[in-house]
């Protein structure tokens, strides 16, 4: 029986695609430490995302490639997903233990936003991230609601609080601070100031992702916290409303102008499927979302329908994607969380971490 090299494993395991990436994970340097020992044949390889629900397939793919090299007996796989910091606006340092923030944002309200952030939070989340949820909205704050959080953060040192946890997911709020009853009446630079403490008071614990989910509009705090703030990427969320396109056609040029880059775009009320007759009807339009994708040449993330349970869902404090975790709307949910990883996945490193700090002292 002839020895089994490492080029003709490589070679097998080439053959083997990432069905997410579309790319191989020899050619991608993501295939590491191949140990030969007779038949015996182990490797590791690395994923840039989360993909729990991925990796059996995967390994069983790489497992029968390795198989098809002669000479081979056994194979061992360790197959890890590992999430890095990537890039962010120039000159706008990360956030200590938060490695990439995703902000989630729509030029208008009313189009669904609150509920897209909670269900790819708790996607990724679900496909085996540490994530947080920001609810950046000061003035209407819905996330303790969605998320079935009740109470005060607690705060070990006077100083800084420690985030609220449902789902698995850490969430903070302005809604955890005052009742629910009373109007935040502050001016922009009140709020702004406030969410920057949100934001950086809070104790994150080692987050991979941490969802924003943005004011509606372009106003002092959506500006703010996109120059600010340091963001991986922007989803835009929209319906297929002509109205809801023009607004969110702002809010994706606010992004673009402050170097952030997009992700792609969700369009949410996609389609309305009658509970009783199934009858199909689009109320808001039809394709807008996807026109406006390919006008501005980014990623049409997917479609979402105008469906009773997503907001009875995320009213009782269970979102979608954890109510019904194997549904075809938490497929959907999931299926675009994972797009946005891998587009992540897909950026420039951040490499900041591994520069030293110069400091320039004066001497006499």
């Amino acid at each position: 029986m002839p020895a089994v090299t490492e080029s003709a494993l490589q070679a097998a395991l080439k053959t083997v695609v990432d069905p997410n990436t579309g790319s191989d994970f020899v050619s991608t340097r993501q295939l590491k430490n191949l140990r030969i020992d007779g038949g015996d044949v182990s490797f590791d390889v690395e994923i840039g995302y989360p993909g729990a629900s991925q990796m059996p397939a995967l390994r069983r793919a790489l497992i029968d490639a390795a198989r098809r090299v002669e000479g081979v007996a056994n194979v061992s796989v360790n197959l890890t997903s590992r999430i890095v910091s990537h890039a962010v606006q120039r000159g706008v340092q990360l956030l200590p233990k938060v490695k990439n923030i995703i902000a989630v944002a729509s030029g208008k309200g009313g189009v669904g936003k609150s509920t897209t952030s909670v269900n790819l939070a708790l996607a990724l989340a679900a496909e085996g991230a540490s994530v947080g949820l920001l609810d950046a909205d000061i003035y209407g704050p819905s996330q303790p609601t969605m998320m079935g959080i009740e109470g005060r953060p607690e705060s070990t040192d006077g100083q800084t609080m420690e985030p609220m946890e449902n789902h698995g997911v850490q969430v903070m709020s302005i809604g955890f601070l005052v009742d629910a009853d009373q109007a935040m009446i502050w001016r922009g630079p009140m709020a702004t100031q406030a969410l920057e403490q949100l934001l950086r008071q809070t104790n994150w614990r080692e987050l991979d992702y941490l969802i924003v989910d943005m004011p509606p509009g372009t106003g002092d705090i959506a500006l703010t916290l996109s120059q600010r703030v340091p963001l991986t990427g922007a989803v835009i969320v929209t319906t297929p409303q002509d109205i809801a396109l023009l607004d969110a056609k702002k809010g994706l040029k606010m992004f673009e102008k402050v170097g952030v880059p997009i992700l792609g775009l969700v369009e949410n009320m996609a389609v309305h499927v009658c509970s009783n007759c199934g009858h199909a009807e689009h109320i808001f339009g039809d394709g807008g979302g996807k026109r406006m994708a390919a006008e501005y040449g980014v990623d049409y993330l997917g479609a979402l329908p105008l469906a009773m349970s997503i907001r009875v869902q995320a009213d009782s404090g269970t979102p979608t994607v954890v109510a019904e975790p194997e549904g075809e709307l938490a497929v959907i949910y999931k299926t675009v969380a994972r797009a946005i990883a891998v587009k992540i996945a897909q950026k420039a490193k951040d490499f900041s971490a591994k520069f030293p700090t110069i400091t320039v002292s004066k001497t006499t």
